[in-house]
């Protein structure tokens, strides 16, 4: 896949960047794709990155800036499911630490910028060697994320572990790139950490590549879709009731999943509600994503509980899509200008929210221009890009009189 169009790089300060990805790479989901589109727009602009990561990927397209992986060059081609295991804690995560010391010890580097909580943790052990400030990008809170993927009975246990991790592993970076305010707020006023520490460093998406047109299907159905993974904590089961709800009052209702992950845990509650026959399940695929959201005529966002920002929440308003939102998901959507927004686990609201807007193109057409309009305004890679060369900039200086920036065009 092509890289964002990002206008060139500028002169003046350079800085060589180790970015720490503890995840495939590339792989079409939030975090992988965060690193990537981070390293594309901080290289267009002149600054030399380099991406430590593990060895898996989800397809072939060159990245386009150096990227070491562990065990060897070649890629493993896996579509790794989202969250945490054994594999990756146990053998991944150790490796992953190993390569950046060695990277580190190779070759100069002003910062370390580890995405994710795992890739804090891979990057401290090289402080004990190399003396290179740390920029934690802070993409979730543990202590909201982890419950969701462990089991009922001890997801207090492991919600009150991710909490202690959130209060303690983000101060030992240098600085924090926050996804969001809600998470900057969060370790401002509940672990206390200095404002200072912390910079909110959006999400971007590529707002040119959602502007297709494409003929309207034929066939009478209005078409919801959702794209993306189906981890546990996306909330499957609130939209597959919502939409059950809402196809008692209209027939012409079908529910598109373009997902990266198997239907399968979801087969038997979807035959249960009625609606199996309702749903369409197709592979995921970014450069058919535009085309596929574009025959839609809502997008649906059903997470109930999200720190960060959802990555098909951007591709969703560049699309000029018509979105119905969980509040928890909802983030940069205005209700009733951008979107709608209805209340975490309300099955009905949800459910009259896709009526709604099905009942009334006009409206839909609307709240997706809106949509749109603010996306293009506001959230590029290259204005997070311009917000990082600010905190590499001050964390250089903190650390050191003589910082290694580049000084040079490549």
């Amino acid at each position: 896949m092509a890289a964002a169009a990002i206008s060139p790089g500028r002169r003046g300060r350079r800085f060589r960047i180790a970015m720490v990805a503890a995840c495939p790479m590339p792989a079409r989901r939030g975090t992988p794709l965060r690193v990537e589109r981070l390293a594309q727009a901080l290289w267009a602009r002149g600054h030399h990155v380099e991406v430590i990561t593990y060895h898996i990927a989800d397809d072939e397209h060159q990245l386009g800036f150096p990227v070491h992986r562990i065990f060897g060059k070649r890629r493993r081609y896996w579509q790794m499911p989202a969250g945490p295991n054994l594999r990756k804690l146990l053998l991944y995560d150790p490796a992953l630490a190993i390569k950046l010391w060695r990277v580190l010890s190779k070759e100069g580097f002003d910062v370390v910028h580890a995405h994710h909580i795992e890739g804090l943790l891979v990057s401290l052990p090289a402080r004990l060697r190399h003396k290179v400030p740390i920029v934690y990008d802070a993409h979730t809170m543990l202590g909201s994320e982890l419950p969701s993927y462990g089991p009922r009975l001890s997801r207090w246990l492991v919600g009150a572990a991710g909490g202690w991790l959130d209060s303690w592993l983000p101060r030992c970076a240098d600085h924090v790139a926050s996804v969001t305010e809600d998470i900057r707020d969060s370790l401002i006023g509940r672990y206390r950490m200095q404002p200072d520490r912390i910079s909110v460093v959006m999400n971007g998406v590529e707002a040119e590549n959602f502007r297709v047109e494409v003929p309207p299907p034929v066939d009478g159905y209005v078409r919801l879709i959702y794209t993306g993974t189906l981890a546990p904590y996306q909330d499957i089961d609130l939209l597959l009731e919502a939409f059950a709800l809402a196809r008692r009052a209209r027939k012409d209702l079908k529910l598109v999943f373009s997902v990266s992950s198997p239907f399968e845990p979801y087969e038997d509650h979807a035959k249960r509600l009625g609606i199996r026959g309702a749903i369409e399940v197709i592979p995921d695929g970014f450069d058919e994503l535009p085309a596929r959201l574009a025959a839609s005529s809502i997008a649906v966002l059903p997470r109930t509980q999200c720190p960060g920002i959802p990555q098909k929440l951007l591709n969703y308003m560049a699309a000029g899509k018509a979105i119905v939102s969980s509040a928890g998901s909802a983030k940069v959507i205005e209700h009733e200008r951008t979107g709608l927004i209805v209340p975490n686990g309300d099955r009905e609201a949800f459910a009259q929210a896709l009526l709604r807007l099905a009942g009334n193109p006009s409206l839909a057409r609307e709240l997706g221009s809106s949509a749109r309009r603010d996306v293009e305004r506001s959230y590029s890679w290259e204005q997070a890009a311009e917000t990082l060369e600010r905190i590499y900039q001050q964390v250089t200086l903190r650390h050191g009189p003589e910082p290694q920036g580049l000084t040079a065009e490549r």
